[in-house]
């Protein structure tokens, strides 16, 4: 079994409709839809309007390149009973990694003015400005492209220019979903996010993506925090400590055992303190924290090569508890 990611649609193609949707309906998904100078497309999904839950699920799906699935479904007792948002993907490699995975960074600027931002969605398949899409070996081709942000104010005209440039297309084919991190919409893309850290640390860690057939992941909706920190503290504990995935595979059992047991964040360094903490004890500096972290609590890697299924890590609701001021 393989994944053969140049049969598949592409994914700006898959997504479109989603886009379509959320800036049609934006009083239900409760957006607001504007341009910029150049005619870029600019929704807003919480920054200055409420958006929502259902605004959050739907982003996620964008941001998956129309090849995954994302709901809401009841929590149990390793997650304190909150509700959960549940991802699935047939195609999880191209779903993840070359679409949701927040893999390009977009800058411009310096100091206090500056803006950056790293990049999610299925315009980064047409943009290609990252080794990745060389390893997948995917590229897609569009007239219209979805990028997503984790940002609380919207592109300047050099970030949608650049944006235009790398994909080959004029402003006004280029939308961006705007996310900030403290809103309804942002907290669940965020954790929708559970099954593409496990895809990315598979990736980190060597696991032959051509082996991984299918996935799953659940996480809690972390409750939303007004302080850009905590709320991405919430959010990234959301899946280290009450993340599950189970990872369909095609291997040898010594490869998926080796998998179950280096996946989980509690393998990494950094594990044990809730996210806010350990951003600050290394000075605010994400790119000092331990890559290794970011990964889901638990796993379950199902060998349909031999029937065999090894479980790693645990979900620790306590953890979840401190984190979340419950």
């Amino acid at each position: 079994m393989r994944n053969d990611t140049m049969s598949t649609p592409g994914v700006n193609a898959l997504a479109g409709p989603l886009v379509e949707e959320l800036v049609t309906r934006g009083d239900v998904y409760r957006v607001a839809v504007s341009h910029s100078a150049e005619g870029a497309r600019i929704v807003d999904a919480g920054i200055a309007v409420p958006g929502g839950l259902e605004t959050g699920r739907l982003v996620a799906e964008i941001c998956m390149g129309g090849l995954g699935r994302v709901q809401f479904v009841p929590g149990d007792d390793a997650v304190l009973g909150l509700g959960q948002v549940q991802v699935a993907s047939m195609n999880p490699v191209l779903a993840c990694l070359a679409s949701q995975y927040a893999g390009w960074s977009l800058s411009d600027g310096e100091g206090k003015g500056a803006f950056h931002a790293l990049a999610s969605g299925p315009g980064r398949a047409l943009a290609r400005r990252e080794p990745l899409f060389d390893e997948l070996g995917y590229a897609d081709a569009a007239s219209r492209v979805c990028f997503v942000l984790e940002v609380d104010k919207p592109p300047p005209e050099a970030i949608v220019a650049k944006a235009a440039t790398a994909c080959g297309l004029a402003p006004s084919a280029l939308t961006f979903v705007l996310t900030p991190t403290r809103s309804l919409a942002g907290t669940v893309q965020i954790v929708a996010r559970v099954l593409e850290v496990a895809l990315h640390k598979a990736h980190a860690l060597h696991f032959p993506l051509a082996a991984i057939v299918d996935g799953i992941g659940t996480a809690p909706v972390a409750p939303p925090a007004p302080d850009f920190v905590a709320a991405m503290g919430r959010t990234n504990d959301a899946i280290l400590f009450g993340g599950f995935v189970t990872l369909y595979v095609d291997a040898e059992d010594e490869a998926a055992r080796a998998l179950a047991g280096s996946l989980p964040a509690s393998a990494s360094r950094d594990y044990g303190q809730p996210f806010a903490k350990v951003f600050k004890a290394y000075g605010y500096d994400f790119y000092k924290i331990d890559p290794m972290l970011f990964a889901p609590a638990e796993v379950l890697i199902c060998n349909l090569r031999t029937g065999s299924s090894f479980r790693g890590g645990r979900r620790d609701p306590d953890k979840l508890r401190a984190s979340f001021g419950l």
